[in-house]
């Protein structure tokens, strides 16, 4: 193996030599202005037609080389999660399509491929299983799980034909992928209904294996509740593989409260699925064993917790910065180090900018590794589409879309010590051959390609190369445009036969402006602890229905599971003071909307938040009705009076003024001290009396509107969990956006005053 290397290393160079050393180049002749563009361009595309024989022979002997470098002892690793990481690997699996050419990609060209998978995932049959089990998230996890299948293990493993091969990936690709909403009644109906019967069609190991697996869902009791949510059957199995491991004296709290119970499970239950299904034992691993919340920081300051709702929730304002809360210390497999350190080429995957690989790299001790492994090939993909919610608006220019050095700023914001050693290159799809229609179309379905700024890019210290690496065939049947396996395979096979012999191109390097900040672990609590506090909790208030809502109390209680459960910026400290949940029909509803058309409030009498009837019809209404009050609910009992008292000055009204009179310190019932409640004061512009520090006035000039401080708590409350919930402060906010100038001092001071509240929001309020 190593003499076919050198002898294709010295083949590789007498091409080069020879085709490069005449005044003109056959390589002019390809299109790109970069050598390695070239030779991509070659490798895809083939010889140009209508060349002379001579030099049409040499490219070909070129392409020749370039297709017959050896690379299948060569070890890769690929970074990210979801469908980008296993496009790139084998192909996406949760396509429909996928089972008809199952063994493309990474894997085909590179049999020692890994993929090191971010956990930070929460939405879907992901998000149901973190209610129950204290496990990290397992969807991207099967989903490359899968993707990794590789046909010579499957021959070796257990003598299949290639056709039969093929045939078994797609009844796995079935079982793994399908769905269920209502609990099945037992495990021979799961069998049935995920297509898991033919005994003949699936190597006798996997049936039995796979089998047993789903009879363990419905025997270990810690898995029960599992079965009664919408779940993709591809989870609960290796949900199943890893407590098959896991003594049964421990139950999910005990697992919950000793994590180092679980997490050799975690990698050991993942291995041997890998194992049985014909993948490499260490084929997928996670970053870590430790389960972990994406947290993403706009520039106008506030924080979404959750990848989820980041992906749902549209600030209006472009991503700053984004963190990984973990719960508990983050805990990497040697394994994963090991691989880094042998790697021969790393490869970070396209994928969500700020939920894909950044998560990973946030992880201790990865980034470090990546950067120590000097000798590796490391390749950056690009995505192709700007994504909404985190690459369609840019910071340096929120008012246009996302630039390709854009993207390569956030990895270096957000990647610990920078991206320099991290990758020196970014392949980019090449869009130059795909008809003016197909891109149309695309952008009425709001996909915009982000632009390859290509000096820019080179600035930061990056080699772009832009290649066709999507499928023709795809394109041309359904207009679709996506990275496809087979080609990346076979450019990244291209860029290794190069690396160490093309001349960079000269470049001018300067060091980032980006100013890089060291990262401080951060920490969150266990999701099935927190889903299950969210239970008990709204299992212990009151909850009273008056009037026709069209809602039962149950369906109310489910309805504030499932928004305490998506808002997991609500500390369950916040819940403190609210005793329970009261609906008032409409005819009797006596609050004053002369101001606000706000219809829920927190009632420090009883304890109650009281939402008006009609707010309980939709469950939108009666999310912001909830978060309103909710929000009010922290300052809970802390005013002794308030009143509104007319200036009247000559006979001739002035306007108002409003006096609210605090309780003392001693008899105050509030979620903040002192201090910070002074500070929120201070913040919605309440005057202290300096005689009276209980005692606080703001004035009302003529008719003009008037948001009382626990009112206005109320709606920043609900704008910070999301903007859309209150526009009235979206409005006021707004002044966020607009470029300050120091000759408007009236601006800069609102805007000053708007950072304020904010960072108290986000850092007193909801201890980001």
């Amino acid at each position: 193996m190593e003499n076919h290397r050198e002898k294709n290393e010295a083949d590789l160079v007498r091409s080069l030599k020879k085709i490069s050393g005449k005044l003109l180049s056959p390589l002019d002749l390809l299109p790109h202005n970069d050598l390695r563009e070239k030779l991509v361009e070659l490798v895809l595309s083939g010889v140009p037609p209508g060349l002379p024989a001579e030099t049409a022979h040499g490219l070909q002997q070129l392409r020749d080389t370039l297709a017959s470098e050896p690379v299948k002892d060569l070890n890769v690793v690929v970074f990210g999660g979801g469908t980008g990481l296993s496009t790139i690997v084998g192909g996406d699996s949760r396509s429909s399509s996928w089972p008809r050419n199952p063994f493309s990609g990474l894997k085909s060209l590179f049999p020692n491929t890994r993929s090191i998978v971010c956990i930070t995932d929460d939405g879907g049959s992901t998000g149901e299983l973190l209610k129950d089990l204290p496990l990290i998230a397992l969807g991207d996890i099967r989903h490359v799980l899968l993707s990794s299948i590789q046909l010579s293990q499957l021959q070796e493993l257990y003598g299949l034909t290639e056709a039969e091969a093929t045939k078994a990936v797609d009844i796995l690709a079935t079982v793994f992928n399908y769905r269920f909403s209502t609990r099945p009644e037992n495990s021979q109906q799961l069998l049935r209904d995920c297509g898991l019967v033919e005994r003949n069609i699936l190597p006798k190991a996997i049936q039995e294996g796979l089998e047993k697996m789903i009879s363990h869902l419905f025997d270990d009791a810690r898995l029960h509740n599992t079965l009664s949510r919408s779940h993709c059957l591809g989870n609960l199995l290796l949900a199943a593989s890893i407590y098959k491991r896991i003594p049964d004296r421990y139950d999910n709290l005990r697992l919950a409260v000793e994590p180092i119970l679980v997490r050799k499970h975690i990698y050991r239950g993942i291995a041997s699925l890998c194992a049985l299904l014909g993948a490499d034992e260490l084929a997928v691993l996670p970053c870590t064993s430790v389960p972990a919340q994406l947290s993403l920081r706009y520039t106008n300051g506030a924080q979404v917790n959750g990848e989820y709702k980041s992906g749902h929730t549209h600030r209006g304002y472009p991503i700053d910065r984004a963190f990984v809360n973990f719960c508990g210390e983050p805990d990497v497999s040697s394994s994963v180090f090991d691989l880094i350190e042998n790697a021969d080429i790393m490869i970070m995957a396209p994928g969500s900018l700020y939920s894909s690989l950044i998560p990973v790299f946030q992880v201790p001790g990865i980034a470090e590794a990546v950067k120590k492994n000097v000798n590796a090939l490391k390749i950056l993909v690009s995505n192709l589409w700007v994504q909404t919610g985190e690459t369609d608006l840019s910071m340096v220019d929120p008012e246009r879309k996302f630039h390709l050095s854009d993207l390569l700023k956030a990895y270096e914001r957000n990647i610990p010590g920078g991206t320099r050693g991290l990758f020196d290159q970014v392949l980019c799809l090449s869009l130059k051959n795909v008809p003016a229609t197909v891109l149309q179309n695309y952008a009425v379905e709001g996909k915009i390609p982000i632009y390859l700024d290509r000096e820019k890019v080179r600035l930061q210290g990056i080699v772009p190369l832009e290649c066709g690496m999507y499928s023709p065939s795809v394109l041309l049947e359904h207009g679709v445009i996506r990275h496809d396996p087979e080609q990346f395979s076979l450019v990244v096979r291209t860029l290794w036969a190069t690396f160490r012999h093309v001349a960079e191109q000269a470049m001018t390097t300067t060091d980032s402006a980006v100013k890089r900040k060291s990262h401080l672990l951060t920490s969150c609590e266990l999701p099935s602890i927190r889903y299950s506090r969210i239970r008990e909790y709204l299992a212990g208030i009151t909850i009273e229905l008056q009037g026709h809502t069209g809602k039962d109390v149950d369906t109310v209680r489910k309805i504030l599971q499932r928004l305490l459960w998506n808002h997991k910026d609500i500390p369950l400290a916040h819940l403190q003071f609210v005793k329970g949940i009261q609906c008032i029909e409409t005819e009797e509803w006596k609050r004053n909307q002369m101001w606000d058309r706000v219809y829920s409030f927190f009632d420090p009498d009883d304890g109650f938040l009281k939402i008006r009837q009609d707010q309980f019809y939709s469950e939108s209404d009666l999310e912001v009705a909830f978060i309103v009050a909710l929000g009010q609910s922290l300052l809970s009992d802390y005013a002794l009076q308030k009143k509104m008292l007319s200036l009247v000055a000559n006979g001739t009204s002035l306007g108002k003024a409003y006096h609210l009179h605090l309780k003392p310190v001693t008899e105050r019932n509030c979620f903040f001290n002192n201090e910070d409640l002074a500070d929120y004061l201070a913040l919605a512009r309440m005057v202290q009396d300096p005689e009276d520090p209980n005692h606080y006035t703001r004035l009302i000039n003529g008719e003009e509107g008037f948001t009382p401080p626990g009112l206005l708590f109320g709606l920043t409350y609900a704008w910070y969990l999301d903007n859309r919930f209150a526009s009235h402060i979206e409005y006021k906010m707004a002044v966020m956006k607009v470029d300050h100038t120091d000759l408007v001092p009236e601006q800069v001071k609102m805007r000053s005053r708007r950072e304020s509240l904010i960072v108290f929001f986000r850092e007193v309020v909801f201890g980001h």
